[in-house]
């Protein structure tokens, strides 16, 4: 009966504080109340205080439940997630959707290969370019083994047994964790497939080449976790190669990519002398051993690193200090932090996105990959512990979060397509309820309503058919007709979710078939290419009749232009790539012009004061105006923002777009007369 108190007045409170007293009011008083059972002869009925305690909170969970089914924005996230299941929060505490993202060549695939072996998803480890030819599981095309690149980023799923101390006893206990992985591409010609990934995940490895650093992809890398509130941990690659040096990764994540960052364990040995790490938080020596480093053993803090272990582990919790409170408030306090508060703090800063921490080893020398999972499941986020965002549209499209929850109503998101022998293939990230086999879903921007045929689970270009998908997962399905980027729902919610951001195209060049018979394949490639890539673009030049294609760079449409040839049988021919340029200011600039034209009736007059600056990043221009004393009217300000956006569309110095540019008004001048928004207009450009 006292864990139905509690119950109740936890939902009540956190109903007060939403204005949804009334509707929590109507769901408790259905909720039956535990009542004391006396003994019988056995004395059998009475039950533990433990056991009433589970009844309430399961009591509680399905009147939340209830009333959220029926109203599903009558109930807060805070309300449904505070009086979950027990049962339901704990499969969403064990389960992990994260990707691994980095520059060219930081050995993303390969450290996604070790993962695979360790967590016993794959029986043998095969390199990108190994001597075998049979190459990474998760390169799946013969594109991709041929030239030793990832072109799309292929989604798998895992177990990982972690290795838990006591904290009473000492005792070592195993914990499964479900871990959703999606390896992405380098190169920046295939960029669409990194922004799709970060925008269903809900964590990220971002992995650094011990010897290079950071590097202008990491730099791109890092600005999408960003746009999508993506908390990462850092692991420096590579440090069995000349010159690994981690520390100028570490020293480049804080300066370049301004993210607070410290180092979690300390390499023993380096470049050729790489053995294992010491982890910072419990002082102990990891190494992996093994003919392919799947033993891993733990051993004291070799004693001539001790004196340097201590002092990055004093970094570390100086850099904790500075992003989370609890940290602080013991190292003012003059008190030395336990392992237990540290960890603690380490993933209260990473989940809140104000800290990194970074992580050391060498995928291609089989050491330290196991650190990197434990660390994926001790400091990302599970689904319930990520803002998800949707928009009502009955409700003037309201923010909703939405919840992961089994019985909720569903809620997902198609986030990539993909051609396949049985059809086309739809990835889908089930952000609310349950996807089931045989069931009907609505497409919030068609309205179509369709039924799902198939569900698959996938391992690269590998299927496992199931019946059904719970909430924060990633599954594909069979037999849907969508666009990349489509929500999809039970029918009886009006929600709909952002898609992923899709960047401008950079290139273009002329194409046509080879030989005209084979125009027919030619459509359809274009067609099929299109619809799965969002950077592919084709339109026809009007004046000169050419089918011209767009994307990210000349290897993106050299791998299209291969693929022609290669799956549809199409020999094309292509133009000269044409670049399309982006023209941008340096510096800024201030200006004080007048516009002044007399022709013997009503002039032109126009007087603008202000600046020009860079906005700091390639994105949209931006105008604003700071007038004090009316010196310009509202409408002529307009007629100024006009003339601004005009004259960006031709730059001064190839007459290309300009992008990333601010500019300020803040005084200025009219005349009675002879002022216009025409003359504003024209004065701005």
């Amino acid at each position: 009966m006292r864990g139905v108190g509690l119950a109740r007045t936890a939902l009540r409170q956190t109903a007060l504080r939403n204005g949804e007293w009334t509707a929590c009011r109507r769901c408790l008083a259905t909720a039956p109340i535990l009542t004391s059972r006396p003994h019988n002869e056995r004395g059998s009925l009475q039950r533990s205080p433990q056991w009433q305690s589970r009844r309430g909170q399961a009591t509680a969970a399905a009147a939340v439940l209830e009333t959220a089914m029926h109203d599903p924005t009558s109930l807060s996230q805070d309300a449904i997630v505070e009086n979950l299941d027990p049962k339901e929060a704990a499969r969403l505490n064990k389960v992990r959707n994260i990707g691994i993202a980095a520059h060219i060549d930081s050995g993303k695939t390969t450290a996604t290969e070790r993962v695979l072996f360790y967590t016993g998803r794959i029986k043998d480890i095969h390199e990108v370019r190994g001597r075998d030819a049979v190459g990474a599981k998760m390169d799946s095309m013969d594109l991709e083994r041929e030239k030793g690149i990832t072109i799309q980023s292929a989604a798998t799923f895992c177990d990982w047994i972690k290795k838990t101390p006591d904290p009473v006893t000492g005792e070592i206990k195993d914990e499964k964790y479900h871990i959703n992985l999606i390896d992405t591409p380098g190169h920046i010609d295939f960029t669409i497939e990194v922004e799709r990934a970060l925008r269903v995940l809900d964590g990220a490895v971002m992995i650094l080449c011990a010897v290079s650093g950071v590097q202008s992809q990491t730099v791109t890398v890092d600005r999408q976790m960003r746009r999508y509130n993506i908390p990462r941990i850092s692991f420096v690659n590579k440090m069995d190669r000349a010159g690994a040096n981690p520390w100028k990764a570490v020293e480049g994540i804080n300066q370049k990519l301004k993210i607070p960052a410290a180092a979690v364990q300390v390499p023993i040995g380096a470049e050729d002398g790489f053995k294992g790490v010491v982890d910072l938080i419990r002082m102990k020596a990891i190494y992996s051993e093994g003919e392919n480093g799947e033993v891993v053993r733990e051993d004291e803090c070799p004693e001539d690193l001790r004196s340097f272990a201590q002092e990055k582990r004093r970094l570390l919790i100086e850099t904790l200090a500075d992003v989370d409170e609890e940290i602080a408030d013991t190292f003012l306090e003059e008190r030395t932090p336990s392992p237990a508060e540290i960890k603690a703090a380490v993933r209260r800063a990473t989940i809140a996105l104000k800290f990194s921490p970074v992580l050391m080893g060498s995928a291609l020398a089989d050491k330290s990959v196991q650190p990197m999972l434990d660390a994926v499941c001790d400091y990302l986020p599970n689904p319930a512990e990520v803002e998800n965002l949707a928009l009502d549209r009955k409700r003037a499209e309201a923010q909703v979060k939405l919840v992961s929850y089994n019985s909720l109503p569903f809620v997902g998101l198609a986030f990539k397509l993909e051609e396949s022998n049985f059809g086309q293939l739809t990835y889908v990230r089930v952000y609310q309820g349950q996807l089931k086999k045989g069931s009907y879903v609505v497409n919030a921007r068609t309205g179509q309503k369709v039924k799902i045929p198939r569900i698959v689970r996938m391992h690269s270009n590998e299927m496992e058919e199931v019946q059904e998908i719970g909430a924060g997962e990633i599954c594909a399905v069979f037999g849907v007709d969508c666009a990349s980027g489509d929500t999809f729902t039970d029918g009886g919610l009006g929600y709909s979710m952002t898609s992923m951001f899709v960047p401008d195209a950079v290139i273009s060049l002329s194409i046509k078939p080879k030989n005209t018979k084979d125009t027919p394949n030619f459509s359809k490639a274009i067609a099929r290419f299109q619809r799965e890539d969002p950077t592919f673009r084709v339109h026809n030049e009007v004046e000169s009749g050419e089918t011209i294609i767009s994307g990210m760079g000349e290897l993106h449409l050299s791998i299209y232009v291969e693929r022609m040839k290669r799956e549809y049988s199409v020999e094309v021919v292509t133009g000269q790539p044409q670049v399309a340029y982006r023209e941008t200011i340096q510096g800024r600039v201030n200006f004080d012009h007048t516009l002044k034209k007399q022709t013997g009736g009503a002039g032109d007059y126009a007087r603008v004061v202000g600046f020009m600056e860079p906005t700091g990043n390639l994105g949209e221009n931006q105008f604003e105006q700071a007038i004090t004393g009316g010196t310009i009217s509202e409408k002529y300000l307009l007629a100024c923002d006009k003339g601004f956006q005009a004259s960006c569309i031709t730059g001064p110095l190839l007459g290309h777009r300009v992008l990333g540019t601010y500019m300020q008004i803040n005084d200025g001048a009219t005349h009675m007369t002879d002022s216009s928004e025409l003359a504003f207009k024209n004065a701005t450009q």
